[in-house]
C-alpha cells in the first residue's frame, strides 16, 4: 500500500469525517405477499377456484346489465336470454349440429394431417443440427406467410371441395406446430442423452426412449395451441363456398343482421374449444407424469 493510499483511508477512519456520514434508512421488515400476488407462488385450491369463476362471471354480468338496461342496440349486443333461444332453435332444428360436424371435420383432417406432418419433423429438427439447418430457413419464412392469403391459389389448385379447406388449416398451422415441437425437443437435457449413449444405446433408443418421452407433454402442449388456430382458420376457410360449418351459419345471420345467432355459434366454438383444451391438458397431465 502506498503512502497516499494509506493516508487516504486513515483519513476516512477519523471521528470528524465519520461525524459527516449521514445515518443509513432505516427499513421497515419487508413481509411475503400474499400467495395471489407473490410471484409464481402456488394458489390455494379456493383462490384458483375463485379466479377462474370471475373470469367467466364478470364478462357475463357485464353483458347482463347492458342487455337489461338496453344501453347498446340489441341489433348489435343481444342479450344473453335472445342467444340462448336462438342456440336453442338451431339445436332443435337439427342445424347447428350438422354445421357443428361439418366443421370438427374440416378441423380433424386438416389439423389432424399437420400433427402427422409437424411432430416427426419438430423431433428431426430438434434432434440433429443437420435437419434444423435443412428445414428451418423455409419454415421460418412460410410461417410469416398468411394462409388466407392461399385461399385464391388453393381454389386454383385444389377446386371449390372440401380440399381446399383441409389445405388452408393445413398452412396455418402445420409450420407454426413444427417448429414448437423442435423448441420443445431441444430442451431435453444433454446429459440425458450422454448418459444413454453411455450406457450403449444406439441412436433409435435415444430417440423413441429419451428424446419423445421427455417432450411429450411439451408436443401436446404445442396441439393445444395450435388447435386454436385450426379453429379460426376453419371459420374463414368455410366462408368461401361452403353449404354447411359454423363459418358458414356466422355468414348467412350477418347477411340478415341476425346478430343473436352469431352470438349462439360464437358461444358453441368457445364451449367445444375449452372442452378440448381440457381433454387435451388432462392427456398431458396423464402421460407425462414422469416429466
Amino acid at each position: 500500500m502506498t503512502a497516499a493510499t494509506a493516508a487516504g483511508v486513515s483519513a476516512e477512519a477519523t471521528p470528524s469525517v465519520r461525524a459527516s456520514w449521514r445515518p443509513l434508512p432505516r427499513r421497515r421488515t419487508v413481509r411475503p405477499p400474499r400467495a395471489v400476488l407473490a410471484i409464481r407462488a402456488p394458489l390455494p385450491p379456493a383462490a384458483r377456484i375463485t379466479l377462474a369463476a370471475l373470469s367467466v362471471l364478470l364478462p357475463l354480468a357485464v353483458w347482463l346489465v347492458l342487455g337489461a338496461t338496453g344501453a347498446v342496440d340489441p341489433r348489435y349486443l343481444p342479450a344473453p336470454d335472445k342467444v340462448w333461444h336462438a342456440g336453442l332453435d338451431m339445436a332443435a332444428s337439427g342445424q347447428l349440429w350438422t354445421d357443428l360436424w361439418a366443421t370438427l371435420q374440416r378441423i380433424l383432417y386438416g389439423f389432424g394431417l399437420a400433427v402427422l406432418v409437424s411432430v416427426p419433423l419438430g423431433i428431426a429438427m430438434g434432434s440433429f443440427n443437420a435437419a434444423n439447418a435443412l428445414l428451418e430457413p423455409l419454415s421460418g419464412l412460410l410461417r410469416y406467410l398468411p394462409a388466407a392469403a392461399f385461399t385464391p391459389l388453393l381454389l386454383i389448385w385444389l377446386g371449390i371441395g372440401e380440399n381446399p379447406k383441409i389445405a388452408l388449416i393445413f398452412l396455418g398451422t402445420v409450420f407454426f406446430n413444427m417448429l414448437m415441437t423442435a423448441d420443445v425437443v431441444r430442451l431435453v437435457p444433454r446429459d440425458f442423452i450422454d448418459v444413454a449413449y453411455t450406457l450403449g444405446a444406439r441412436r433409435g433408443e435415444v430417440l423413441r426412449k429419451i428424446i419423445v418421452p421427455h417432450s411429450l407433454p411439451g408436443m401436446l402442449d404445442a396441439v393445444r395451441v395450435n388447435f386454436a388456430a385450426a379453429w379460426n382458420l376453419v371459420v374463414v376457410a368455410e366462408l368461401v363456398n361452403s353449404e354447411t360449418g359454423l363459418g358458414k351459419r356466422i355468414l348467412l345471420a350477418q347477411r340478415f343482421t341476425q346478430t343473436d345467432k352469431i352470438f349462439a355459434i360464437l358461444v358453441v366454438i368457445a364451449l367445444v374449444g375449452v372442452a378440448t383444451d381440457v381433454l387435451l391438458r388432462l392427456a398431458r397431465n396423464r402421460i407425462g407424469r414422469w416429466v
